[in-house]
C-alpha cells in the first residue's frame, strides 16, 4: 500500500484485516460486531476517554503506573495491588519485548517457563498469546480503566485484540514506537502499520464507541528537546485524527527545569489544537500526560522518592491530565508490586497537595513557551513542505533528511546529527543543530543559553556537557558540572 495520510476505507481496511488476524491463532475469528456490543457495555469509570475528560474538566491530574507480568492470574494480582493498594487512577499492561517484535513464539516460550519457574520470565504481559478471553479476564477483574502500554511498531493485532476485550486506550504511533524502539523498521511501515490502528479506533468511533489513543511523548527520554518531542506529538495526533481518532492525549517526558517543562506541556496542548483545527479536525478532544524522569536514576530510595515527587509536582503546575509515575527501584530493574504502589503513592501526595494549583505566567515562562512553539513550528512547516502537503510523506522525508533528528535513537532511519545539552539553568538546548531548520534567531539563542553554562563552568561549549549531563540525575544533581 502506498503511503499517504488519507483515510483507509473500509476495503482497504478489511481487506488490510484478514491478513492481520492471521498472524497468531488468538487473532482469528476477532468479531468486529462482538467487539462493539463489549465495549458499548463498558461502564463510563472504565472508560479511559471518559475518566481523562471528567479530569481535564475538573482540573485534576490522575497518576498511572506501569506494570505487566507473563500470567493472566498474577497480572490481575498486580494491577489489583496497585489499584486497591496504590490507589492508581487508571491501570496499565505492560506488554513484553518479544510480543512488541511480533515474536509471538518466544512469548509461548516465556509464558511456559513462568508457569514452570513460579514467576514471571517475561518483562510484561503478552496480550496477543493470551487472545481477547485472556485480556477480558484481566478487564473484568479491574474496576479502573485499561490501557496497553508498550513499544510496538506493528501493534495491527495487539490492537485487535485489547480493544474487543474491552481495553479502552492504547499507546504508541508510527514514530515513537519505531524510531526510540527498532533499529530496521522502515518508517514508511510503521506509519502504515499505525494508520491501521488508529481506523480501527476510528471504526469504534464511528459505532459509537470512545476509545482513547497516546502517542508516546518522552521519545529517548535522554536529554529530548521539547521541541523535538513536541513536533513527534502533533505529528502523530494529526495522523490519529485523520484515521478517525477522537480522543488524543499527547505527551512529554520531564527533562528537569521546572518552567521549561511546564512550558512544553501547554505549548504542546495549544499548539495541537491550533494544528488539528487548521487542518479541519474540530472534533479531537485533546488532554495531555507528563511522563516522570525517563532516564537514569538513583539508586538510593529516598533519592529515587525525591525524583518521583519532582515529576509529581511539575505535572500538578504544569496541568497535566495525567502523570506516568516511576519507582523507588527504578535504578535497579522490575520493581515489586509494593514499590511500584509506593511510587503511585509518593505522586499522589503531591499531585493532591498541589490541586488547583497552577504555575502562574511569567515572563521566563512565557519565552519558554514561545521558543518551543517557534522551533516547533520550523520543524512542521518543512515536514510539509517535504511531503507537498502530505504529512505522513513529509514525515518519512524529514526523518531521512533529520529535519526532525531524535537524539539517541537505534533507528538506522534516524539521522542522529542533532545532539543536546543542558543550559546554566538545566533546560535542555540544541547543542549540535544537525540538519533541524530553525531560523538564525532561534539557533542563536541555543548557542546563547549554552555558551553562559560554558562561561560559568570556565570550559568550552561541547559534547562533554552532553555525556555529564546524561549522568547527572543518577548522581543526584540536574546538571553535569565538572568535578572540582
Amino acid at each position: 500500500m502506498e503511503l499517504k495520510n488519507k483515510r483507509l476505507t473500509e476495503e482497504e481496511f478489511f481487506s488490510q484485516r484478514n491478513e492481520v488476524l492471521n498472524q497468531w491463532p488468538t487473532g482469528k475469528g476477532i468479531d468486529l460486531d462482538k467487539a462493539v456490543d463489549y465495549l458499548k457495555k463498558v461502564p463510563e469509570h472504565k472508560n479511559f476517554s471518559a475518566k481523562l475528560k471528567k479530569a481535564k474538566e475538573e482540573g485534576i491530574t490522575l497518576a498511572q503506573p506501569r506494570a505487566g507480568v507473563a500470567l493472566i492470574d498474577e497480572h490481575i494480582e498486580l494491577l489489583t495491588f496497585l489499584q486497591d493498594e496504590g490507589g492508581a487512577d487508571l491501570l496499565p499492561s505492560t506488554i513484553d519485548s518479544y510480543t512488541r517484535q511480533n515474536r509471538y513464539d518466544e512469548c509461548e516460550v516465556g509464558i511456559k517457563e513462568s508457569i514452570a519457574a513460579g514467576r514471571s520470565l517475561l518483562n510484561g504481559f503478552p496480550g496477543v498469546n493470551h487472545g481477547v478471553e485472556g485480556c477480558k479476564r484481566v478487564y473484568e477483574s479491574v474496576n479502573l480503566p485499561l490501557e496497553a502500554r508498550h513499544g510496538t511498531p506493528d501493534a495491527r493485532l495487539l490492537s485487535e485484540i485489547i480493544h474487543a476485550a474491552g481495553w479502552t486506550s492504547n499507546e504508541g504511533g508510527g514514530i515513537s514506537y519505531n524510531i526510540p524502539y527498532a533499529k530496521s523498521v522502515t518508517m514508511e511501515k510503521s506509519i502504515l502499520d499505525w494508520q491501521y490502528c488508529d481506523r480501527l479506533v476510528g471504526f469504534y468511533e464511528e459505532q459509537g464507541i470512545a476509545i482513547n489513543r497516546e502517542p508516546f511523548g518522552p521519545l529517548t527520554g535522554t536529554l529530548v528537546p521539547p521541541s523535538t518531542s513536541n513536533v513527534v506529538a502533533i505529528i502523530e495526533a494529526l495522523l490519529a485524527a485523520e484515521q478517525g481518532v477522537k480522543n488524543i492525549t499527547i505527551g512529554y517526558g520531564q527533562c528537569g527545569n521546572i518552567v521549561q517543562d511546564v512550558a512544553a506541556i501547554r505549548a504542546l496542548e495549544e499548539q495541537a489544537n491550533e494544528y488539528l483545527k487548521q487542518y479541519g479536525y474540530n472534533n479531537v478532544y485533546i488532554t495531555t500526560v507528563f511522563h516522570q524522569w525517563m532516564g537514569g536514576f538513583p539508586q538510593d530510595e529516598a533519592k529515587a522518592f525525591g525524583l518521583i515527587s519532582t515529576g509529581a509536582a511539575t505535572a500538578a503546575l504544569a496541568g497535566a491530565t495525567k502523570v506516568i509515575v516511576k519507582t523507588p527501584h527504578e535504578a535497579i530493574g522490575i520493581p515489586t508490586k509494593e514499590a511500584n504502589a509506593q511510587g503511585i503513592k509518593a505522586t499522589k501526595m503531591a499531585l493532591n497537595l498541589l490541586r488547583g494549583q497552577k504555575m502562574s505566567m511569567s515572563k521566563e515562562l512565557e519565552t519558554e513557551i514561545a521558543i518551543i512553539k517557534a522551533e516547533t513550528k520550523c520543524m512542521l512547516d518543512k515536514v510539509y513542505e517535504l511531503g507537498n502537503g502530505d504529512l505522513a510523506v513529509g514525515t518519512v522525508k524529514a526523518f531521512a533528511n533529520g529535519i526532525v533528528d531524535v537524539p539517541f535513537a537505534p533507528s538506522k532511519y534516524n539521522a542522529g546529527k542533532m545532539m543536546p545539552a543542558r543550559d546554566n539553568n538545566g533546560a535542555v538546548r540544541y547543542l549540535e543543530f544537525g540538519n533541524i531548520p530553525f531560523t538564525a534567531e532561534l539557533k542563536a539563542y541555543n548557542r546563547r543559553k549554552l555558551e553562559e553554562r560554558g562561561k560559568f563552568e570556565r570550559r568550552d561549549v561541547s559534547f562533554q556537557m552532553t555525556i555529564d549531563d546524561i549522568f547527572a540525575v543518577g548522581k543526584g544533581v540536574l546538571i553535569g558540572r565538572p568535578e572540582k
